[in-house]
């Protein structure tokens, strides 16, 4: 079961408080995310503080063509100085009450230049629940035709491109994709079934 906003009931939003909030302070806003400094009262009766990063939940798509191939994209990723292959993924900050299945729709569109016949919702994970409560909504994407891509400004550079199942794996286990998301989204997908023939390459 899903509340409205797409993310699994009956988890953390449901459970008592173990952290008592006393006070809260917003320290930093744009866009894309606001940080707060929250003031806090632990089991023990000592207080603290905590950070947290404030983003819109984000979508990751796993495109798969009907022989098994996956579509990654790869782009510069400013915080760690590098390019990198990832699944296609974004979310839409301005419009964070539009359904997920519809804002993978658009990513994919996007960045992928791929329109599917068939997106399936195959799970809902956080991000980095340690400092921050952005949650990551996994698709996957089948039927697959070609679309204009409409890359957003921030976008430049990016780049697609289809591999074979066996290409996928042996980049996560070689550490050429290093994107957790990419690789928790894949390992979920296996784990339901939902990537036959997808596995290690045995090296």
């Amino acid at each position: 079961m899903n509340d409205a906003a797409g993310k699994p009931s009956g988890e953390a939003e449901d459970q008592p408080a173990e952290i008592a909030t006393l006070s809260s302070r917003l320290v930093y806003e744009n866009r894309w995310m606001r940080v707060r400094e929250d003031e806090i009262l632990l089991q023990d009766g000592s207080r603290g503080i905590y950070g947290v990063v404030e983003k819109t939940d984000f979508v990751a798509i796993v495109a798969v063509e009907a022989n098994g191939d996956l579509h990654l994209v790869e782009q510069y990723r400013y915080p760690v100085g590098g390019r990198f292959w990832e699944l296609p993924q974004g979310s839409w900050e301005s419009r964070p009450d539009v359904e997920p299945a519809t804002v993978a729709r658009g990513e994919l569109r996007e960045e992928a230049g791929l329109e599917a016949g068939e997106m399936i919702k195959a799970g809902y994970l956080y991000e980095c629940y340690g400092y921050s409560n952005q949650g990551c909504h996994i698709f996957l994407a089948r039927q697959l035709s070609a679309v204009p891509r409409q890359l957003d400004h921030e976008e430049q550079g990016l780049v697609t491109r289809r591999f074979s199942a066996a290409e996928v794996a042996a980049m996560i286990e070689n550490g050429a994709i290093r994107d957790a998301t990419t690789v928790a989204a894949i390992g979920l997908l296996t784990l339901k079934g939902l990537l036959p023939g997808f596995g290690a390459t045995g090296r």
